[in-house]
């Protein structure tokens, strides 16, 4: 069996997956990755990662291709539920064991093990989850980081089967490659938080949860748009990878901005928003690496967020935006604006009127989606639109997972 495992065809394979992984800059698109190659190593019909942190364990993804359908809705990624990190249930049971198991029928465990098997999804999506592999999510330095389960091995003929060993020492390799790749995912994601949290010294609005939703709105809404428009599935992977964490940085620029504006409590006025303006600029200036793609997706976003599908947008046709004296320029419109901006613009929006600022209250949801429309073809591209709309499901869904955190003190708002 463990020479099968170290076949020469299987490390090739093995090693190829993991050199795919190592290119992919955001923590989300890694994790719909290591899941989906962990189910076709195991032949699997769905699976779930758990992340661990404060020491209990996250829920982070989920795939079922009996439930969902590729094209289908996202909203199940964005469920919200903790389980303790202890040996009551399977994926606390590996997390605090550092040990894989194999379970041939979820509903029939021995009553002498410590651990259940928890029915409530099955009861409420009508799956029937049967055979189950769980193994440790590792790092090289053996450092537990979460769980990663695989669900329903399928056979030859589509019926469900037990995973067998051989599938639990595959399994066991990849995850502790594909540990290491999701710590460094975290490290970055926590990084871009830890930039969000400077800003928010400077603007209150600008918050770590308010950079969640509009990253994770701009993914998903650009994974529709991209089926809708045709594009190959390589293009969509590559894009909506860089877009999420370009979207989340998309008002760092504010952080050069002066805090009599940013942290004015009424409207500004006009030269007060024409300074405010700049900050799309400023933030552009950030990212002038030509040969990072995450650099010229995260530019053109901070550049271009702001400009309107009518051209009455800012800051407009700027020749340099490195010079000294810069006046702002005739505003872009219709496709002279980059997709993931078009895209940031209506997710932004859709955010800001839906969250309480010291200037106003929230708008009631029914309220915003009558703006949006109103302001399709005017403000919104009206293919971003339409792509949002298709989704409103996982838009609600990711709103009710990153919710607004309470104020904090400056030593606990640097800490995460």
């Amino acid at each position: 069996m463990v020479d099968e495992l170290y076949s020469g065809d299987l490390v090739a394979k093995l090693l190829g997956i993991m050199e795919g992984l190592y290119h992919l800059e955001d923590l989300d698109a890694l994790l719909d990755q290591v899941l989906l190659q962990a189910r076709r190593l195991t032949a699997a019909d769905a699976g779930s990662i758990y992340l661990k942190a404060h020491q209990v364990l996250h829920f982070s993804y989920v795939h079922n291709d009996t439930l969902f359908s590729p094209a289908g809705s996202h909203k199940y990624v964005y469920a919200s539920h903790t389980l303790p990190l202890d040996n009551q249930s399977l994926a606390g049971y590996v997390a605090l064991t550092g040990e894989s198991l194999i379970i041939d029928d979820a509903y029939r465990i021995p009553p002498a093990l410590p651990f259940t098997f928890n029915k409530s999804f099955d009861e409420k999506s009508g799956y029937r989850t049967r055979s189950l592999l769980a193994v440790p999510l590792k790092t090289s330095r053996e450092k537990i980081v979460g769980v990663l389960e695989v669900i329903n091995a399928l056979g030859e003929q589509g019926e469900v089967v037990p995973f067998t060993e051989k599938d639990r020492l595959i399994l066991n390799y990849f995850a502790a490659n594909a540990g290491a790749a999701i710590e460094r995912a975290r490290l970055t994601r926590e990084v871009i938080l830890r930039m969000i949290k400077m800003c928010e010294l400077r603007d209150p609005e600008e918050t770590g949860a308010h950079a969640n939703r509009v990253g994770a709105y701009a993914a998903e809404i650009y994974h529709r748009w991209s089926l809708n428009q045709g594009l190959p599935p390589e293009e969509i992977k590559i894009n909506q990878d860089l877009l999420r964490i370009a979207a989340m940085l998309h008002d760092v620029g504010k952080i050069a901005i002066s805090d009599l504006i940013l942290k004015k409590p009424t409207g500004l006025d006009l030269e007060e928003f024409t300074v405010m303006k700049f900050h799309t600029i400023l933030g552009a200036r950030l990212f002038q690496n030509p040969d990072s793609d995450l650099d010229v997706m995260s530019g053109e976003i901070a550049l271009n967020h702001h400009e309107r599908w009518d051209g009455s947008g800012y800051p407009g046709k700027i020749e340099d935006i490195c010079r000294d004296q810069i006046r702002l320029g005739e505003g872009k419109r219709g496709e002279e604006i980059p997709i993931g901006a078009r895209i940031v613009a209506l997710a932004d929006v859709y955010d800001a009127l839906g969250t309480k600022r010291s200037y106003k209250d929230p708008l009631p949801e029914a309220e915003i989606l009558e703006h949006i429309r109103e302001q399709t073809g005017r403000h919104f591209d009206p293919e971003v639109v339409r792509a949002f709309l298709e989704i409103y499901d996982v838009i609600v869904a990711i709103k009710e997972k990153y919710q607004e955190e309470p104020p904090t003190s400056l030593f606990c708002s640097l800490t995460l």
